[in-house]
């Protein structure tokens, strides 16, 4: 291929250089240079032409141009996995898309390093009373304390995930944001605060991210991006597949206070894969009789046509309330929303005080009991459903190993009812599960990846496994997996529940694998069959000396269950076991699992 001189905007020289240069490109470097040098007014091109023209090589321009560009870091601290999921979503797209982009979990980044960034995207849940993640603990105390160096050179922007439902609602995110603004870092975005629907939020955040760097600086246009092969069918949170229910049992026994329901899902044909420690989420649908008293009490049609989202799919009122919208908790931006849709100065009095008054309200209370309180209406079905938000996915730890049972998936699910405000309430997911679903019917399911709650890299690695109810879970697939491949390393088991007759969950298993070896020990507590009540933190220091010398030995800790109550406990029983066994000192103690955590020794899969 060569220039010719007829007519060509280049003179002699100039020609003479691109001729020389032309013949030594691939098709693909041709296409990424056309691209380049068309962009409308782009002063990096303009600035590599003028270096091409004055005789330096074309590779040698443009990589003058790359070294200008700023690096990009994508952090995140994640305990369900939702960030991780979104974290990795946006690298891989912005690698495609040629940015200079490295990808790190808070708790496996160096804090000291944080001076060095240039470009920071802070992706970041919030856990319990406004508590940063387990794996951002450390990254969270260190920016706030006055280790924490001037970023004066630093950009960032932060996304938050969160739950309205409760008081401090993203608050990990927002204690990052003003830390690193106090610290003299730029926003290169606004926060933007999300709800458990948190899709569409976190894309209109990451195209804001992306439309503030494509504006500074120049990527060219990438040539190794594909299409997915349309014919191809990949399931995930935004596709989920629909599983067959193969088994569906209750685990408790007759005159059980409990309903603890086992699930078999059959995922063959989903190409859906997991590890022991994942999530299994699961879409529900609301109960149709609090669907059609809603309805009634509204006074509206079952059959009306509304719009459910922003690219005008058009579903019933029926099928919009039962399979979208969030009917059973209230929360306080969705009250605010409401009251401007009625005419009920009371309702409007309590929600712009913000006090006791509302949070007392807001507890144990739904949309039937709302629209009762505070009639009467006469809004449409439209304006009401517009600031419903979605009906929040359920997450369950999965209990099996994909080894042990080829295209399954098991669950441990407990049955939630209670009484509250003279109705008595079902939880919607546990609720669906436990009474409205059969062997033969279907769940929509996807898998939630958690690096967070992993086995030891190594099978010979002494495993503690801590859990109350339900929380057991995730060490039946622990165990599973270990028998399947062989694992070498010891296995401890501490369990609670309410009755050892009627409450002992998997208990012939456990039996089994204790005979077999599998389980090396088993220490159980059940809190209803004695006069003093017995937790599992209880058996926990009874053993304090072996716990001790486990540790010591190496031993990997895992906790799973309620974290308000039962995680806190055993996280205290495990301190002063360090400080009755170790001699150490209570700051001592709370550093030393620090370490473990550090290290992921020390993991918990607590809601």
């Amino acid at each position: 291929m060569q220039l010719q001189v007829v007519n060509s905007p280049f003179d002699n020289e100039q020609t003479e250089l691109l001729n020389r240069l032309l013949p030594t490109l691939n098709e693909t470097q041709k296409i990424w240079l056309s691209g380049y040098l068309s962009v409308p007014g782009s002063s990096e091109a303009a600035a590599a032409t003028e270096t091409v023209a004055q005789g330096v090589s074309a590779s040698e321009a443009f990589s003058k141009q790359e070294e200008k560009t700023r690096e990009l870091t994508i952090l995140y601290g994640s305990h369900t996995g939702n960030c991780q999921s979104l974290a990795e979503s946006f690298f891989e797209r912005l690698e495609n898309e040629k940015y200079n982009v490295t990808l790190s979990s808070l708790d496996d980044f160096k804090p000291k390093s944080l001076k060095k960034v240039e470009d920071l995207l802070l992706i970041t849940s919030t856990h319990g009373d406004g508590d940063p993640p387990d794996n951002a603990l450390s990254f969270h105390d260190f920016v706030q304390s006055k280790r924490a160096p001037e970023l004066d050179g630093l950009r960032f922007s932060v996304l938050s995930l969160g739950d309205s439902s409760y008081e401090f609602f993203c608050q990990t995110g927002k204690d990052f944001d003003k830390r690193f603004e106090e610290l003299g870092a730029t926003r290169l975005y606004p926060r933007v605060d999300c709800d458990l629907d948190f899709e569409e939020p976190a894309e209109e955040w990451f195209e804001g991210v992306t439309g503030v760097l494509k504006e500074d600086q120049f990527t060219g246009e990438s040539t190794s991006q594909t299409k997915p092969d349309e014919t191809d069918q990949t399931y995930s949170r935004t596709n989920p597949f629909k599983a067959e229910i193969l088994e569906n049992v209750n685990l408790n026994g007759r005159g059980s206070n409990k309903e603890t329901r086992h699930i078999e899902l059959d995922l063959e044909g989903s190409n859906l894969e997991y590890e022991p420690g994942d999530s299994l989420g699961i879409y529900p649908e609301n109960d149709t009789a609090l669907v059609l008293q809603l309805i009634e009490e509204m006074n509206w049609k079952r059959e009306e046509q509304v719009t459910v989202n922003k690219q005008g799919d058009v579903h019933s009122l029926e099928e919009a309330l039962t399979k979208i919208y969030e009917m059973t908790s209230l929360t306080k931006p969705l009250l605010k929303k409401i009251a401007e849709l009625t005419s009920s100065s009371e309702l409007k009095r309590m929600v712009e005080a913000e006090g006791e008054e509302l949070r007392t309200y807001l507890y144990g209370r739904d949309l039937i009991d709302l629209v009762k309180d505070y009639g009467p209406w006469t809004v449409s079905a439209q304006e009401f459903v517009n600031v419903l938000r979605k009906i929040p996915l359920r997450l369950y730890s999965i209990a099996s190993s994909s080894k042990a049972n080829p295209d399954e998936v098991h669950l441990t699910i407990g049955a939630l009812r209670y009484d509250a405000h003279g109705r008595s309430r079902t939880g919607v997911c546990s609720g669906q599960c436990a009474e409205r679903s059969q062997a033969g019917d279907t769940l929509p399911v996807f898998v939630q990846r958690n690096q967070n709650f992993r086995l030891p890299d190594h099978p010979d690695t002494p495993i503690i496994m801590i859990g109350a109810g339900t929380g057991v879970a995730p060490y039946r697939a622990f165990l599973q997996e270990r028998e399947e491949s062989g694992a070498s390393g010891e296995t401890w088991l501490f369990f609670g529940e309410q009755h050892f007759v009627t409450d002992f969950l998997y208990q012939v298993e456990w039996q089994k694998w204790l005979k077999d070896g599998v389980l090396s020990r088993m220490d159980v507590a059940f809190s209803r069959d004695s006069e003093e009540k017995v937790y599992v933190q209880h058996r926990m220091l009874e053993r304090s000396k072996e716990l001790y010398e486990w540790l010591q030995q190496g031993a990997h800790v895992y906790v799973c269950g309620d974290e308000k109550y039962m995680a806190k406990d055993v996280h205290v029983a495990l301190v002063n076991i360090l400080e009755q066994q170790g001699n150490f000192s209570e700051s001592e103690a709370e550093a030393y699992l620090a370490d473990l955590r550090n290290a992921k020794r020390y993991q918990r899969d607590v809601y």
